[in-house]
């Protein structure tokens, strides 16, 4: 496979690295790079020579000259950008000629990708979201294993209960990540993949309820097709379990089905590097892919918490008691 160009746009962020190390662990190119922040030391032992901006008109100037002195073109523009702005620069990369690769979640609203596929109808070009639970080793054998289960009984639900705390400092709070209308909140922000991942395995969502939604802390209660999930997402220490914080650990991922839990924590470290091998061989996962755990996250939103009521996740207690 032969080399190709890529750009990056949100060079500065907590995942940009991962894109970086995925460009370049796939024998590719990073051309060039944006980030209204210049401190990104990163970018030596990585691509020292990429050409970077700080400013957009900079950068979309250089795209369009790039592709005009008849350089190679940008084949991928990759986006690691805040979630709100994900929309804008995958719509960019298109009508540049590139095909995009972006963070999750992918957009913040269904209707964004309506407008999105006919942008990839008018350019001919695609649009990739980073999925990279559906490549990770543990959660492929847990799907065949659930769709052997299935094959045998149907109507089967799975109980899931998932729990999911990654502590935030103040500074999260004070960034686009802690302004709803920027980043989606908690349920986008931390809990969309999760979200994927489950409806990925066992079908699509049937109801959707909420029991708690604050800055910091989301639960609510999901039937899908073939299992009832209770759900928690946290960025405050304070939530998680004695036990944990023991250890000296400040994140605690949980996932049980039918009460036994299942064990993923390792294996994360080279899944952007997978899901980069996965697009360039022809695979990846497009907008319609995305589109469920999209409409999930878009729907948590606009809900109205029920609080103590119904199915609710145990860990709510730690909120409102």
């Amino acid at each position: 496979m032969s080399s190709k160009n890529f750009a990056l746009i949100g060079a500065a962020g907590y995942i940009a690295p991962r894109h970086m190390k995925a460009i370049k662990e796939t024998g590719n190119s990073l051309v060039a790079a944006l980030d209204p922040y210049d401190g990104i030391g990163i970018m030596d032992s990585n691509f020292p020579q990429a050409d970077f901006f700080t400013e957009f008109e900079l950068f979309e100037s250089f795209i369009d000259q790039w592709h005009r002195d008849g350089n190679k073109p940008i084949e991928y523009i990759a986006i690691a950008t805040p979630n709100y702005l994900h929309s804008s620069h995958i719509s960019f990369a298109l009508r540049n000629g590139a095909n995009a690769i972006c963070e999750k979640p992918l957009v913040l609203n269904p209707s964004d990708i309506d407008n999105l596929q006919k942008i990839e109808n008018e350019t001919g070009k695609k649009v990739y979201t980073i999925l990279q639970l559906r490549l990770h080793d543990s959660i492929i054998a847990l799907k065949n294993k659930i769709a052997k289960e299935l094959e045998t009984n149907p109507n089967k639900i799975y109980d899931i209960d998932l729990t999911y705390l990654t502590s935030r400092g103040k500074w999260y709070f004070a960034s686009w990540k802690g302004d709803e209308a920027k980043s989606g909140g908690i349920a986008s922000n931390i809990g969309v993949h999760f979200f994927d991942m489950l409806s990925w395995i066992f079908g699509e969502v049937e109801e959707n309820l909420v029991h708690l939604k604050q800055p910091d802390a989301n639960a609510g209660f999901m039937k899908l097709k073939n299992a009832t999930v209770r759900w928690f997402l946290s960025v405050n220490y304070d939530y998680i379990p004695e036990d944990i914080k023991a250890t000296g650990k400040t994140t605690y991922r949980s996932i049980t089905v039918d009460g036994e839990e299942f064990e993923f924590s390792e294996g994360f470290t080279d899944l952007h590097t997978r899901s980069y091998e996965h697009i360039l061989n022809g695979g990846g996962f497009g907008l319609e892919e995305a589109r469920n755990s999209i409409n999930i996250v878009s729907e948590i939103r606009r809900l109205a918490p029920l609080v103590l009521q119904g199915e609710y996740h145990p860990f709510c207690k730690k909120v409102l008691s």
